[in-house]
């Protein structure tokens, strides 16, 4: 899948702390249906057979939808599923080694929370940057916050987009706005809805404000 910045306009972020009445491909769909640009399967406890099975199956799932799927940390699960990239932290795989593993058009983003870091990043050939936590996060309780001045010192520190990730609700997003990043991820924001579809379809209407950038009103 070729990469493009619009991918990362709603970035879904998975948590299976809200299933139960649904599947988490069934979550993954709603936000689909409602606009999801791209989706990171995240999953912390999972062993690899279990976590390859899942991320297989919403590798066919996100296909399906033109959506590209990658997966948190794992170089091996993302390679060996199918899935479209990884996405890495600043204590996993380095970005330039992934690189020289992974085929043509294997998507790699990386977390970034200084400008130093940003730059790394781009240096060693990350496609895009997860920059956080904004806001406090409900997931990541002792994520590093960083301000919207250092987001934007971020963004326009590098050429390769960035979303902002981090706590990201209806009710804040807009803080972000003049930031310059090119999309919001989302994980308590669209998983914990009531009605997940609807979520993104609110949430991704809010991104293309908060995003600017002259982005059109897509309808994917």
């Amino acid at each position: 899948m070729i990469f493009h910045k619009e991918m990362l306009l709603l970035y879904a972020v998975t948590d299976r702390s809200w299933t139960g009445r649904q599947t988490l491909c069934e979550q993954i769909e709603e936000a689909l249906k409602g606009g999801a640009t791209a989706v990171q399967l995240r999953e912390k406890e999972l062993g690899k057979e279990e976590f390859l099975r899942e991320a297989a199956a919403a590798s066919t799932l996100c296909r399906r939808y033109g959506v590209p799927l990658l997966i948190n940390d794992s170089v091996d699960v993302a390679l060996e599923s199918g899935a479209d990239g990884v996405h890495v932290g600043l204590g996993d795989a380095p970005v330039a080694e992934i690189r020289k593993r992974a085929p043509k058009g294997f998507i790699i983003g990386a977390t970034a929370k200084t400008v130093g870091q940003a730059r790394a990043a781009e240096r060693a050939g990350a496609d895009y940057l997860g920059v956080g936590a904004v806001f406090p996060s409900p997931t990541k309780k002792n994520a590093v916050r960083i301000t919207t001045k250092q987001l934007r010192e971020i963004c326009d520190s590098v050429a390769i987009p960035v979303v902002a990730i981090g706590g990201i609700s209806l009710a804040n997003i807009q803080e972000l706005k003049g930031c310059g990043m090119k999309g919001v991820a989302a994980v308590s924001a669209l998983f914990a809805a009531g009605d997940i579809r609807k979520a993104a379809e609110e949430l991704k209407k809010a991104a293309q404000v908060a995003a600017g950038s002259g982005y059109p009103r897509y309808d994917w």
